[in-house]
Formats: C-alpha cells, sequence, structure tokens
C-alpha cells in the first residue's frame, strides 16, 4: 500500500476552488470515491489527513473546498464570517458541493457510480445537504454536524442512506433539532441512522478542540466509535 495524493483546481462559476485527492496507488482498479466536506474554518491538514484515512481503507477521498482556494479562517469571528454566507444561500452551497462531486467522479481512480460523502461540524451539514439535493450518492455521513434544514420545499426525494454522528451534549444542535431531522429524513423517506454518543459535545473527532466554555470538545471514545460506525456504513452501502 502507498498513499498518493494530488491537489486538484477546480472552479464554480468564476470562483476558484481547490481540493485534494488521496488514493492507494496499489489499487488496481477504479474505487468508492468519497467527499470531505471541510469544518467551518476551511479546507485544512484535518480534512486532507481523514482523506487519507479514507484512501487506507481503500477508497478514493477528496478534501473539497467551499471557500476558496487558500481561503480559511483564523477566528471564532473569521470562520462565522466565512461560513453564514452559505447558511443563508442554501442553493449557492449546494451548487459548490456538487461542484466538488463532478470532479470526484472525473478522476480516473474512481468508480464514478459509487460514491458518498462525509463531513466535519459544517461539513456535515454539507453532507446533509448533498444528500437532500437528491445526487446520485450511495450513503453520507454527518459527524458532529449542523442540523440547519434548508428552506421549505428545496430538497429532493433523498435517495442516499444517511448516517448521522452526534454528540449528545452538543449545544450547537440541542435535542429538538435531533428530532427535527429524524422527522424530515423519515418524511423524505430515506434509509437513516443516528447514533447519539452521551457525554459529548461538538467537535468530538478533533483532537484540537478543548473549549468546554464553546461546546467543543475532544472525545477519545467517540471518535473511536464514530470511525468504526463510518467504516461499518460504507462497507455496507458499497458491497465492499
Amino acid at each position: 500500500m502507498s498513499i498518493r495524493t494530488r491537489h486538484i483546481d477546480y472552479s464554480d462559476g468564476d470562483v476558484a476552488l481547490q481540493g485534494c485527492l488521496a488514493w492507494d496507488d496499489a489499487a488496481t482498479n477504479p474505487r468508492p470515491g468519497i467527499l470531505v466536506s471541510h469544518a467551518w474554518s476551511g479546507r485544512s491538514p484535518f480534512e486532507d489527513a481523514k482523506a487519507e484515512a479514507l484512501a487506507e481503507l481503500g477508497y478514493v477521498s477528496f478534501a473539497l473546498d467551499v471557500y476558496g482556494k487558500g481561503v480559511r479562517g483564523s477566528s471564532v469571528e473569521e470562520n462565522a464570517a466565512l461560513l453564514q454566507p452559505f447558511l443563508d444561500d442554501r442553493m449557492m452551497l449546494r451548487q459548490r458541493l456538487l461542484a466538488a462531486l463532478d470532479v470526484l467522479r472525473e478522476q480516473p481512480e474512481v468508480d464514478a457510480t459509487k460514491c458518498g460523502a462525509i463531513g466535519f461540524c459544517f461539513g456535515g451539514l454539507c453532507a446533509l445537504d448533498l444528500a437532500r439535493s437528491g445526487a446520485d450518492l450511495a450513503g453520507v455521513v454527518s459527524f458532529h454536524g449542523l442540523f440547519h434544514p434548508p428552506p421549505a420545499g428545496s430538497n429532493s426525494a433523498i435517495t442516499a442512506r444517511v448516517l448521522a454522528l452526534h454528540g449528545w451534549d452538543d449545544p450547537m444542535v440541542p435535542p429538538a433539532q435531533v428530532e427535527a431531522l429524524a422527522d424530515e429524513l423519515t418524511t423524505a423517506g430515506a434509509d437513516w441512522q443516528l447514533h447519539a454518543y452521551g457525554n459529548t459535545m461538538h467537535a468530538f473527532t478533533n483532537p484540537q478542540a478543548d473549549d468546554r466554555d464553546r461546546g467543543t470538545v475532544y472525545a477519545a471514545t467517540a471518535d473511536r466509535r464514530s470511525w468504526i460506525a463510518m467504516k461499518n456504513f460504507f462497507a455496507e452501502v458499497f458491497g465492499v
């Protein structure tokens, strides 16, 4: 096994974007492709490392870019300013995500008929919005994602299977929002699962998260369990 990476420049309209593709060059046939959607600060080494970890599992993974090539926040205020326009305009966000999916499918290492997505925090919302778009995806996984629904009437039929991995004590996604997501996915006829981890806050997969006042705290056990849940989920949906 030798994990390879390459940066890919692409665009959405006149917005220049850059993602990172990771794959195992020992693979002799195209493999299922998985998008990795970033948290609210923008694409970072964290998401690139997750793409490489997925490549070690036998997938081809693309850490996508929502904000723009080289655009990253470095504070709570900057991150919020980058995030808010996409929460306000979910169709803009959807278009940006579908552009990344097109790029993933175009790669020769990828079996374009077998694609999925994961995401962390804001990226979890992105994974859910890809499912809501009706895109032809086998499955999506949200890690401590935001559950804000898009505007009424903007969703398509959800054909992707959905796995939401949630910290029960996440102050950014209280139980009422969890129940609302369950209702939304049930109404859409989706095949969905929700795993809630007790005594666990937001950002539980990020070892750098250590702000109890904001509710962002790393939780090693939930991190480990959620990754295992994701592995089992993709093994099922891709049949590998």
